[in-house]
């Protein structure tokens, strides 16, 4: 992930919806969610979540699929683990194959019933 990638990911989640949308695709996992379960599971009117989705999109941190006439989203962890990745590349004193580890932690398979999802889920750290 270069700068401007990591740059957009952020201003992406530097506001409190695309947050909660977010987190809340996370918790979906490899099921996803329709933009109006998204829309309705938060409160917010589907014209500004739709807009927050389009954000979330372009900063590559969503995926979505047709699915009939509505559109499932999914959150997008090969993205998060690459900013993550970018994030702490140089930690450690310069040593990052000591956050190797953490990083490594970071994504884990999700619940017993999504072992077939493709979405693993980030895990909370101590």
């Amino acid at each position: 992930m270069d700068k401007f990638a990591a740059l957009s990911s952020l201003a992406a989640l530097a506001q409190d919806t695309r947050l909660d949308v977010f987190r809340l695709l996370v918790q979906a996992g490899g099921a996803g969610m329709l933009a109006g379960e998204v829309a309705e599971a938060l409160g917010v009117r589907q014209n500004t979540m739709s807009t927050n989705l389009a954000v979330l999109l372009n900063a590559g941190l969503v995926r979505k699929a047709r699915e009939g006439r509505g559109i499932r989203y999914f959150a997008d962890m090969d993205r998060m683990r690459g900013l993550l990745s970018y994030l702490l590349e140089d930690c450690c004193g310069g040593r990052p194959e000591s956050c190797r580890p953490l990083l490594d932690s970071l994504a884990t398979p999700g619940d017993p019933d999504d072992r077939d999802s493709p979405q693993p889920r980030l895990r909370h750290l101590p």
